[in-house]
């Protein structure tokens, strides 16, 4: 028998992450009554089409009445805002939580919103796809992948507890972080190599001698999937970067000395250096392999199935 975790969960903001939260929590029927809002009208609508969840509502304040658990599935830099606006409607004892890839600067700015009567648990799903809205979610999504909670001073151990099961029930692997720790770790797992994607898609793009078409047409393995990870929801990561500067700041610094040591082998013909470096990275993708973080398919096991639109790809 499946364990009821929560009565209530809300769940506020419908993009990829959101919809996938609410799919994966009616298919582990853990939930006995989920509610979704977003401030966008048209998404609203389109989750009521969808038909995923059982009440759409109109706005945050009504969604989050008498519910066990709130999950924000916003930009990071909404949080502090989206949580001012629906706390006083919180309920004795509710559980907020977040999905954000940013962790302190979250806590700072839902802190001082955060009634006594809540508790917070900041939780971060490392999952995700290059496709965005409401279309895009699917419950499989946090299937054998990490979801990190990193609990602080206003997390219960009761509402840490019954957000671990959750994202357990979703079928994630769950592993508690120290926030700060997490947003380093994530700065160089993640953001910087999003920034690097950014810039080198960008770069490709304003090359004089190279045109837009030739750019597609050629595109090698390495370039398409920088394209894909660029293709990102772009206020999302604007976000990102604005409450993680300091963390990735740092991991840029790093990275940038590295690449200018890189860049003297192939200057000077530093064959046994340039192997040494490649020799080592290949074994960190072998290791990600092995921890069953990716696959070692053709295209990383990537497709384009009829359910993906055109206009996404």
């Amino acid at each position: 028998m499946v364990e009821r975790i929560f009565e209530r969960l809300t769940v506020i903001g419908l993009g990829l992450i959101g919809t996938s939260v609410v799919r994966a929590a009616r298919a582990a029927g853990q939930v006995g009554h989920i509610v979704v809002t977003d401030a966008d009208p048209t998404v609203r609508q389109r989750v009521r089409e969808l038909d995923i969840a059982d009440v759409v509502a109109e706005t945050s304040e009504a969604a989050v009445q008498d519910a066990d658990a709130v999950v924000l599935c916003v930009p990071v830099g909404e949080s502090g805002r989206v949580v001012a606006t629906v706390a006083p409607h919180l309920k004795q004892g509710a559980i907020l939580s977040d999905v954000g890839s940013v962790k302190v600067a979250v806590i700072e700015a839902v802190l001082p919103h955060l009634p006594a009567q809540a508790c917070f648990v900041p939780a971060h799903p490392v999952a995700g796809t290059e496709f965005s809205g409401p279309d895009a979610g699917f419950a499989e999504l946090f299937q054998d992948r990490w979801c990190i909670l990193t609990p602080f001073e206003r997390s219960t151990e009761a509402g840490t507890d019954a957000m671990h099961r959750l994202w357990e029930g979703f079928g994630a692997r769950v592993e508690r972080m120290e926030p700060r720790h997490h947003d380093m770790v994530l700065a160089i797992t993640s953001h910087v190599p999003h920034l690097i994607a950014y810039n080198i898609v960008g770069t490709a793009a304003h090359l004089e001698e190279v045109t837009q078409t030739e750019v597609m047409k050629f595109s090698a393995g390495g370039f398409r999937d920088f394209t894909r990870i660029a293709a990102s929801d772009p206020t999302m990561w604007r976000d990102v970067f604005l409450n993680n500067k300091d963390a990735v700041l740092e991991m840029l610094g790093r990275f940038t000395e590295d690449l200018s040591a890189l860049q003297r082998m192939v200057r000077y013909g530093d064959g046994d250096g340039l192997f040494e470096l490649f020799t080592r990275t290949r074994a960190i993708r072998k290791g990600i392999i092995a921890q069953g973080q990716e696959t070692a398919a053709v295209d990383f096991g990537r497709r384009v199935g009829p359910e993906v639109s055109k206009k996404d790809v």
